[in-house]
């Protein structure tokens, strides 16, 4: 690579999480979260390693967080946002505004939660014999890339107190809301949350959306039953899918590109990242319905991009100008290959036989 080239490439972003000293991977997918290197980070006293996803495009960021037994992080603030997934180990939060009251609650492996932007906050690991880890997606890349200055970004007082005021309650409850929303502050257990009916995408699905912190980060979990897959589609950059149960694979493409399809394998902490308008469809092969938590942009209460023209239409199908694939109109190698990874697992197949 020429010198200018290297240059060129380097944003403000990449170049600070260079500076972190810390493993950076740049993958694709990842297997196990659980089984990340990581290594001292200084700057939180904690451990950590950034996983570089190129399919996001420089909008979102990922990264392990891990806390050893019966310690914690150093407090610190920042003007990106931040969702968390708890991948083992439990401990709690503090988070305040300056001159406010602190707030704590606690977590444990399957928790979901958002911190406030631009809120105080320290993590506690309330187990002494064991590290308790995270996996993080954040909107670093997009901020530090706008102002280029970490003084800005860390040392900043303003007070966003619409979104966090410091009430008792911040971080219980929930309500729902139409479109198979939560609006919530902290999820105790995303694994086990109730979901709903999801029959746009097929396979028998049920999903929820959840809306956090008055974010603009959002997510979403997706559960399909045994023997089923779910149909084709596209969209926008930026949806870190992660495993929370079951098994399977994935099959991701461009358009035009259906004989170079790429075949992910999954389990329980695996992750992979769609690419800007690449078709993905996700297959269970497991004995046990398969679920999934994706986090990524796309707030319904605080959209950050307008979902126009080809990234949007989502749940129309290709034939009508959409980014969704019907199964009658998918390719027939699809069922075949589903069907023989099913026979090998002595899985019976429960979709509907093709038109």
């Amino acid at each position: 690579m020429k010198e200018e080239d290297k240059y060129e490439n380097s944003t403000t972003h990449r170049r600070w999480i260079q500076s972190q000293k810390i493993p950076i991977l740049t993958e694709s997918s990842v297997p196990n979260l659980k089984e990340v290197a990581v290594a001292p980070w200084e700057r939180l006293g904690a451990y950590g390693s950034y996983i570089v996803f190129d399919a996001i495009d420089d909008l979102l960021d990922a990264y392990i967080l891990e806390i050893g037994g019966g310690g914690a992080v150093k407090p610190e603030r920042h003007m990106y946002e931040e969702i968390f997934y708890v991948l083992s180990g439990r401990g709690a939060t503090t988070i305040w505004n300056e001159g406010g009251p602190k707030r704590t609650f606690e977590w444990h492996e399957g928790s979901l939660f958002a911190i406030p932007l631009n809120t105080q906050h320290q993590f506690f690991n309330a187990q002494a014999d064991s590290p308790a880890r995270f996996y993080v997606v954040s909107s670093a890349p997009l901020v530090m890339n706008l102002f280029h200055d970490n003084d800005f970004i860390f040392n900043n007082p303003y007070l966003f107190t619409n979104r966090f005021d410091g009430r008792q309650d911040f971080f219980d409850g929930g309500q729902a809301t139409p479109g198979r929303v939560w609006e919530t502050n902290f999820v105790e257990d995303v694994r086990t949350f109730p979901l709903l009916d999801w029959k746009e995408r097929g396979g028998g699905g049920i999903n929820r959306r959840f809306e956090l912190a008055n974010s603009t980060l959002t997510c979403h979990v997706s559960q399909f039953p045994v023997g089923t897959y779910k149909k084709a589609h596209r969209h926008g950059p930026g949806a870190n899918v992660i495993i929370i149960a079951g098994q399977g694979y994935s099959m991701l493409w461009k358009e035009g590109g259906e004989k170079d399809r790429v075949r992910v394998d999954w389990n329980v902490g695996s992750v992979l990242v769609p690419a800007d308008m690449e078709f993905h469809q996700h297959f269970n092969t497991g004995a046990e319905p398969a679920k999934y938590l994706a986090i990524r942009w796309g707030s319904r209460n605080y959209p950050l991009f307008k979902k126009v023209g080809e990234r949007g239409k989502v749940y129309i199908s290709v034939k009508d100008g959409g980014n969704q694939i019907e199964y009658e109109d998918e390719d027939p190698i699809i069922r075949k290959t589903f069907e023989e990874a099913l026979a090998k697992n002595g899985v019976e197949c429960k979709m509907p036989p093709l038109k």
